[in-house]
């Protein structure tokens, strides 16, 4: 008697099959990229709302592999509105950092595409990009001026053979090519002096190696913040870092957003974090965005089981435990996501309407939407969130 295959095999023949597919489709969408900067009509657009900085619109970035399609982000829409502080929070793997990259048009291409929605980016003056049509000549003009992003590890992010001086030079001369070289050099240094670094002269000589780990999440901090953005992407910036060297970055970041007038995406683990900085919070499982709204909604009225799994997790100051509550169950697996509720199997809070379809967004208060159905008679349905039919593209 022959076993029975596991769920998760593949064939030689299957994997073949899908790699031929995978070519022909990235294929095309790199053509399709590259066509879409002759046209401007084909990336300019308006936003639905001018006081936001950032739009996303139902975003689908997946990833084409020889096991099947991953869908790391799919069907997301939030809003960042301007100076303010957004915090998307989520289990490693549910689609945070790609949001992020998708946005800096940093995936790993071609195996890595947006295949869908629109990531529309504030330009002012009424003007604004959809960053997933955006030609590669054109996105490089904007990141780095527009919109950074600090990396979660900085001794991997910086070049460890260039000096420090050299690598915060660079952005500034990438952006300001008439700018003389002692006027690069004192933005360099003055950007330097901002983030807290005292030596500034000597940290301006020095290699990565030879700074601890918050000095070298300054300095990339300096590196991001050279050229102004309007938007700020961090992502975990605190991650290797301990306690007290957090709180002097997150604090420098609050500084800084005040300053240069600048709105924050923070992504984090850390519900900490983004309670003591965030403005509003976005809550993600698994590619899709399952509750949003101020941080007051998401903390002290969470609607989502997944936010309140989230919430009772935490260790809470003065209460014993015998032992912090565990989510049950794993993540579904993304090359082959059902087409229901993807937390319903973990789900202690089931009702009868969590056997159909995916939840739409509702709408439960002006500022709090969340993706239930607990909530399908109360609160006002909005959109569903829409996947991209691969085979179709």
């Amino acid at each position: 008697m022959s076993k029975k295959k596991d769920a998760s095999y593949i064939s030689a023949r299957d994997s073949r099959k899908i790699s031929k597919f995978n070519r022909k489709l990235t294929k095309k969408l790199e053509h399709d990229r590259k066509d879409s900067g002759k046209d401007p009509a084909l990336y300019t657009t308006t936003m639905k709302n001018p006081n936001n900085i950032c739009e996303f619109d139902n975003v689908c970035t997946y990833f084409f592999t020889d096991i099947g399609t991953v869908k790391a982000v799919d069907g997301v829409s939030f809003d960042i509105p301007k100076c303010s502080t957004v915090g998307v929070v989520g289990e490693s793997g549910c689609g945070k950092s790609v949001t992020s990259l998708s946005l800096m048009q940093l995936l790993q291409r071609p195996t890595g595409q947006t295949v869908g929605g629109e990531i529309r980016f504030n330009m002012g003056d009424g003007k604004a990009l959809n960053i997933v049509k955006l030609p590669d000549s054109k996105m490089q003009q904007i990141r780095g001026s527009q919109v950074s992003m600090i990396f979660q590890e900085p001794m991997t992010s910086l070049n460890p053979v260039f000096r420090i001086g050299e690598q915060v030079n660079e952005v500034i001369e990438l952006h300001n090519p008439d700018m003389p070289q002692e006027d690069v050099k004192a933005r360099t240094l003055e950007m330097l002096e901002l983030v807290g670094i005292a030596n500034k002269e000597g940290v301006y000589e020095m290699y990565p190696h030879e700074l601890s780990g918050g000095m070298r999440q300054r300095v990339m901090i300096a590196i991001a913040l050279a050229c102004s953005p309007s938007l700020i992407i961090a992502d975990e910036p605190t991650t290797a870092l301990d306690v007290t060297i957090q709180a002097q970055i997150l604090d420098l970041l609050e500084n800084l957003k005040k300053k240069l007038n600048s709105s924050i995406m923070l992504i984090t683990h850390d519900l900490g974090v983004v309670a003591g900085m965030a403005d509003y919070v976005v809550v993600m499982y698994a590619g899709r965005v399952v509750e949003k709204g101020t941080a007051d909604d998401i903390f002290h009225h969470p609607a989502h089981p997944y936010t309140i799994g989230l919430m009772r997790s935490k260790p809470v100051v003065g209460k014993k435990v015998e032992e912090l509550y565990n989510i049950p169950g794993s993540v579904p697996n993304p090359v082959d996501m059902p087409n229901y509720c993807y937390f319903r199997d973990r789900c202690e809070m089931r009702c009868e309407h969590c056997d159909g379809k995916y939840p739409p967004e509702i709408r439960i208060s002006d500022t709090h939407v969340v993706s239930c159905y607990r909530y399908f008679e109360d609160g006002q349905v909005m959109d569903f969130p829409k996947s991209v039919n691969v085979e179709e593209l």
